[in-house]
Order: C-alpha cells, then sequence, then structure tokens
C-alpha cells in the first residue's frame, strides 16, 4: 500500500490509496472491504482466503476468487470438510487457486473445525464477539497496524478450537475485510460504512 493516505480517482471520488491501482481493487474496496459480514460459509470463505493470501499479493486472491469458490464447493464448510485424497490432488493440480500444500490442507482441516464449532455457538458469534468496542480511525497509513489485542485473542480463540495456519496479522486483516475494524483511511468516501458509491447528482 502507498504511503499516501487518501487518492481521488479519475471517477472523482476520494478512496484509500491503495485501492486506486486497479479496477479490482476499487471494486473490493468500494463494495465489499470494511462491510460488517456475516454467515458461517461467508466467514469461511473470508478467513480461508485471507490464510491463501499470506505471503502473496492480495490482488492474486481477489483475481482467483472463483477459482477458489469453484475448487472448494462455494466454501460449504460440510462439503469441505469430506473432502478426501482424491479431492485434495484435485486441488493441488488447479491452476485455478494457489496450489500450496500447508494452506489446501489447513482449509480442509478448517472446514471440519468450522462444523465442529456449531455445537459451541458456531463460526459467526466466535469471530464477532472479538470485534472491539472502539476503534481509532486511522488517519494516514502510518497509523494502520497490523495486529490489534483482538486479532491475538481472535487467532488464540481458533486455534483453541482447531483452526490452523492463522495468526495475528491474517486475523487483523480478516477484521478489517469482514468490517468488524473499520480501517478505511479519514477522507476515504467509504469511512464510517458511507454508501459503497456516492449517488450522482440528480438532474436539474
Amino acid at each position: 500500500m502507498s504511503a499516501t493516505a487518501v487518492v481521488t480517482g479519475p471517477d472523482g471520488i476520494p478512496r484509500c490509496a491503495w485501492a486506486a491501482s486497479t479496477a479490482d481493487y476499487v471494486a473490493y474496496h468500494d463494495d465489499e472491504w470494511g462491510v460488517p459480514l456475516h454467515g458461517e460459509r461467508e466467514l469461511f470463505e473470508r478467513l480461508t482466503l485471507e490464510a491463501f493470501q499470506s505471503g502473496l499479493s492480495w490482488l492474486t486472491i481477489l483475481r482467483k476468487r472463483e477459482g477458489f469458490r469453484a475448487a472448494f464447493a462455494g466454501f460449504d464448510p460440510d462439503v469441505v470438510a469430506a473432502f478426501d485424497a482424491d479431492d485434495r490432488a484435485r486441488l493441488l493440480a488447479d491452476t485455478g487457486i494457489v496450489r500450496n500444500v500447508r494452506k489446501v490442507d489447513a482449509a480442509i482441516h478448517n472446514a471440519q473445525a468450522v462444523v465442529d464449532l456449531r455445537d459451541d455457538g458456531g463460526l459467526d458469534a466466535l469471530v464477532w464477539a472479538h470485534a472491539p468496542a472502539h476503534h481509532d480511525r486511522p488517519q494516514g497509513m502510518g497509523d494502520v497496524r497490523a495486529t490489534s489485542p483482538e486479532s491475538v485473542a481472535l487467532t488464540k480463540a481458533l486455534k483453541a478450537r482447531g483452526f490452523v495456519f492463522l495468526g495475528p496479522t491474517t486475523m487483523y486483516a480478516a477484521m478489517q475485510a469482514c468490517g468488524l475494524v473499520d480501517d478505511h483511511l479519514a477522507g476515504c468516501h467509504r469511512a464510517g460504512g458511507q454508501q459503497a458509491r456516492p449517488a450522482a447528482p440528480e438532474p436539474r
């Protein structure tokens, strides 16, 4: 991400600087990033994709997201938890996703952890229990943290319930993406949960 706080695009809309480089990022920033996300399948997808992103550009994951959804049965935890050796081999041969054996194995393992978590309130409840009561909006990129006490606590809670291949940095990125924290920079049109794309002015 650029050190610049906010940039105004050709459409005249101010955005977090990291979102201005590609059309993929503009759409993700405006329509998804920081929007509160709920649902077992939806959160399992985001946690899985954040884990696959580790060490890579998020743009790589974003452009392969439909491939991931096809490969992982729409991130249905019950289906993924039942993947066998043939499914694992299929995933490791699938050029539509990131073919990393540790990340593939973690996704399958974590699907079973999601299923098991239903007896203890479910993934949605566990994740959202770690949303901070207060979060200061970053004024610039230097104010955006990599981890937080809540992301550390969420990591510990997930690992205690059998999840693997995750850490406080990955979980903080997930918290940003899923709207547990609003890290749109001051001056960004999405800061404070404003509508995704400003409406065009009414004709006079």
